[in-house]
């Protein structure tokens, strides 16, 4: 028999008990839309998460330390020669101050005193403008970037024209030449970074730092770099006691969070496989149930020549297309679900956009997962009406 033929057959068979089918892959329809939905969904917030807390520089490592005198440039540079796997050491200081414009005055707002690399570590994208320059910082330039949630705060509106304005810190002016994309989870009020020379010179910020920010070659195990950090930094500060030294990077949270989505992953799919097993069941009981109507019509084509194995392939292939047709169904349905499900996680977390990370691989294997179960669980009723005697079945009443 050609292969069109039997999908014809398989098809008619099918159609003539739409109800009973549909019944029957209902189990099926759930556990691969679940398995999609879920799958589709922890992707896209593991997406989102690493975008907005800014997980996605991952050779950056965050080294802090409880020094018993203040840390230097001098003592940065001297870190970087000891450290070879790093390709810079930066570091940070803040001092909380009056954000003043024409309009408004924002009261303890936060202004973090950095060098240009700074932002190449922490991985900060541009909005809108740019950076300052590493010469603008060395000459005490007085130039500001502004946070872009923090824009709302400081001009009156978050849709405002920030680049160009002019904002007052202390007893200055400054320009406003950046605005930073920043993460609607983290935000801590009103932002603002000024180059470390300015904020010395006219800020009455220390001249050392309270972060140390370390960005890690390429090609380097962030793991090693890690521990090497924390004996050097311990012994050059003198440091008596390692909990007086703090160091991770975020390629161990990139990993740490990597691993909580795939045990949510493999959690929901163990789930899912119940229902599909379920639904597998349910598929071989239709069959055996098809089997048993459809006697005198098996004893029929077996008298008209038909072999063993066209007896099988006809009721195998039933069993693989009613599972094939409930895992489309549950994949269009998990897709659909995972969106709204989405939707609901935004509308719960105001500024969260989760776009649900639809994974090729994951839908080809919801396919194969499908077919399988057809032929696992159709194989024994096929092999039941393949063995059935033309002569009896031909009786049967």
């Amino acid at each position: 028999m050609k292969l069109g033929d039997l999908l014809y057959e398989t098809w008619y068979a099918l159609a003539a008990n739409k109800g009973r089918s549909f019944l029957t892959i209902l189990g099926i329809v759930i556990g691969i839309s679940a398995v999609i939905a879920m799958t589709s969904l922890i992707g896209g917030i593991q997406n989102t998460l690493m975008g907005e807390l800014g997980f996605a520089q991952a050779r950056q490592v965050a080294i802090s330390v409880n020094s018993p005198r203040e840390i230097t440039f001098d003592d940065l540079d001297a870190l970087e020669q000891m450290m070879p796997d790093y390709e810079f050491i930066t570091g940070s200081t803040q001092i909380g101050t009056t954000v003043g414009t024409a309009t408004t005055t924002v009261e303890n707002s936060t202004v973090y005193c950095v060098k240009p690399e700074y932002f190449v570590a922490n991985g900060s994208t541009l909005a809108a403008g740019r950076f300052f320059t590493e010469s603008e910082e060395k000459s005490g330039a007085r130039y500001v970037l502004i946070d872009q949630n923090s824009i709302k705060e400081v001009f009156g509106s978050a849709e405002a024209q920030a680049i160009g304005q002019t904002i007052r810190l202390g007893n200055d002016d400054y320009q406003v030449i950046g605005v930073l994309q920043s993460s609607t989870l983290m935000s801590y009020g009103t932002t603002i970074y000024v180059p470390l020379s300015t904020a010395v010179q006219r800020l009455g910020a220390m001249g050392g730092y309270m972060q140390i920010t370390g960005f890690v070659r390429e090609g380097a195990d962030i793991e090693t770099v890690v521990a090497a950090t924390t004996s050097t930094v311990t012994r050059y500060f003198g440091i008596s006691g390692e909990e007086d030294v703090y160091v991770f990077s975020f390629d161990s949270i990139i990993k740490e969070m990597e691993t909580t989505m795939a045990s949510f992953s493999l959690l929901m799919g163990s789930v899912a496989s119940i229902s599909l097993f379920v639904g597998g069941v349910g598929i071989m009981n239709m069959m055996l149930t098809n089997v048993t109507e459809r006697i005198r019509e098996i004893g029929l084509r077996k008298s008209l020549g038909a072999r063993r194995r066209d007896i099988t392939k006809q009721f195998l292939l039933e069993a693989i297309m009613l599972c094939v047709i409930g895992g489309v169904i549950g994949i269009v349905i998990g897709l659909l679900g995972a969106w709204g499900l989405g939707a609901v996680v935004g509308a719960m977390q105001p500024g969260m956009t989760v776009v649900p990370a639809v994974s090729l691989p994951v839908i080809l294997g919801a396919v194969g997962v499908c077919v399988l179960i057809g032929i696992v669980f159709g194989y024994y009723p096929a092999r039941r009406a393949a063995k059935l005697d033309p002569v009896e079945s031909l009786r049967y009443q």
